[in-house]
């Protein structure tokens, strides 16, 4: 995960006007910064019903990377998510998610993931693989990630954004109910698409 090729901006002044961008050094964004949740998204897509999306997402998690920006497999990741935190806009879908036919939150209050690799993939793509733990279950998962830049916000914040996919099949996990469909099929997808839009602070 390390950071090449993109350009660095900071805020532009109070006239308005931006500062010429520039290439950063590659070493430039090397460090530990710590995800900020009010400004960064960790969701997923399922099927339902065969026929159409639900999406959801989390709202409790956070998170804290280090970037090599001399050596992308020297950068590391690693997020905790509040299970109890899952919204997808149902108030009952968000409940039986919770329950012991899916995440049994009382049970199992977090979901981690903690990277074991990264690698640049070229241009602005890297991908950072890891062990993803849901209901006890520990496996591999590499997500594919692309670097959105760096910049100064108004108060002076170091930031570094990326965007991340991934996807999993959720029995693997333990995540197995499901309902049979009079025409075929089944209720929830096995497949669970994973999407992250992370913005992250470099720690003072």
């Amino acid at each position: 995960m390390g950071i090449f090729g993109r350009k660095t901006t900071d805020t532009p002044a109070a006239t308005g006007t931006a500062p010429a961008a520039v290439n950063p050094d590659l070493a430039a964004l090397t460090g530990d910064y710590t995800i900020d949740p009010s400004h960064s998204t960790i969701g997923f897509v399922a099927r339902h019903a065969m026929v159409t999306n639900v999406k959801g997402s989390f709202q409790d998690f956070t998170g804290d990377l280090h970037l090599d920006g001399s050596d992308p497999s020297r950068s590391t990741a690693t997020i905790d998510v509040k299970m109890d935190s899952i919204e997808t806009g149902s108030a009952d879908r968000d409940g039986h998610l919770k329950s012991s036919d899916f995440f049994k939150t009382d049970e199992f209050p977090a979901m981690t993931f903690v990277s074991t690799k990264a690698e640049a993939l070229g241009g602005d793509d890297y991908r950072i693989t890891g062990e993803l733990s849901i209901l006890g279950t520990t496996k591999e998962l590499s997500i594919d990630l692309e670097f959105n830049g760096s910049a100064k916000d108004p108060f002076g914040n170091e930031r570094v954004g990326f965007e991340g996919k991934a996807e999993i099949l959720r029995s693997e996990w333990g995540l197995t109910w499901n309902a049979a469909l009079e025409t075929g099929g089944v209720l929830v997808s096995d497949k669970i698409k994973l999407n992250f839009d992370i913005s992250a602070i470099r720690n003072a």
